[in-house]
């Protein structure tokens, strides 16, 4: 098989809209793995709600959670590599939050925090819900005891594209990456998908032309340029599809499928 290592997003990619896992889409990553690839999942998610989706496909390895951000082994859930960010550092961004009522949860590789876990609203609540994620919260920086790996806010669109332009004025100390209509991401300034991607590639011995990742959003950006092979699905936007090499079918339309057959097993 050409490609060695095959790098799927989830949400918008391997995931149709509502959020399942299609039985094309399924029987082409176990036919992938039968014949020797390598595949992994490189996601916004944390690493507890990404597991789940390795283990219904039946697949052990790697998942590059949190935008790159952290590199968890699926077997005994040992972090491999994680970028460390300062939490003082996020002071302003919170404080921007707060001012705006912006929902926001502070992430280490395993854990969850928000403003105050009491006060969450619906819509909140019903994202952590959805994602079987609990949150807790948010400790004093000192407290801490595990590295924090991303900053992720929440609201709508109109709230998101503005905060995003204002934080893109500041003094760049994070990598502020959009990884879904309502979320804007910031983690370590040298965390990416497609560093973690590279990283992963170099310490597992194989060349960057034998990577391929499929993606749909910004964040996947960073992976489709570092593969030898980036592939945009066609529900992607226009700069997406743009930094790939070629472009797939939609989510809803078993497109990582598409991929997988026309260029790995064919």
């Amino acid at each position: 098989m050409k490609y060695k290592l095959i790098a799927l997003d989830v949400d918008g990619t391997l995931l149709n809209d509502d959020h399942f896992l299609s039985a094309e889409n399924k029987e082409a990553v176990a036919e992938v793995t039968r014949q020797g690839g390598r595949v992994v999942l490189c996601t916004g998610r944390n690493p507890k709600n990404a597991f789940p989706i390795m283990e219904e496909m039946g697949l052990a390895g790697y998942v590059l959670a949190d935008n790159g951000a952290v590199t968890v082994q699926v077997e005994d859930q040992k972090v491999i590599h994680q970028y460390e960010m300062d939490g003082r550092g996020l002071d302003p961004y919170i404080r921007y939050c707060r001012e705006r009522d912006i929902h926001f949860d502070v992430n280490t590789a395993f854990e969850l925090y928000v403003d105050n876990v009491e006060y969450l609203t619906q819509e909140a609540r019903f994202m952590y819900e959805h994602l079987e994620l609990v949150p807790a919260s948010l400790p004093a920086w000192e407290e801490f005891r595990e590295p924090i790996v991303k900053f992720t806010v929440f609201s709508t669109a109109d709230k998101m594209d503005e905060a995003q332009r204002e934080w893109n004025t500041w003094l760049q100390t994070f990598n502020i990456q959009r990884s879904g209509e309502f979320f804007v991401d910031l983690m370590h300034p040298e965390a990416s998908k497609g560093n973690a991607l590279k990283q992963l590639a170099k310490q597992l011995g194989i060349r960057q032309e034998e990577v391929l990742s499929i993606g749909n959003y910004y964040n996947d950006i960073s992976m489709l340029a570092f593969a030898g092979l980036g592939i945009a699905m066609d529900n992607s936007p226009l700069e997406v599809k743009a930094a790939a090499d070629v472009i797939t079918g939609t989510n809803n339309e078993n497109g990582v499928s598409e991929a997988l057959i026309k260029y790995c097993l064919s």
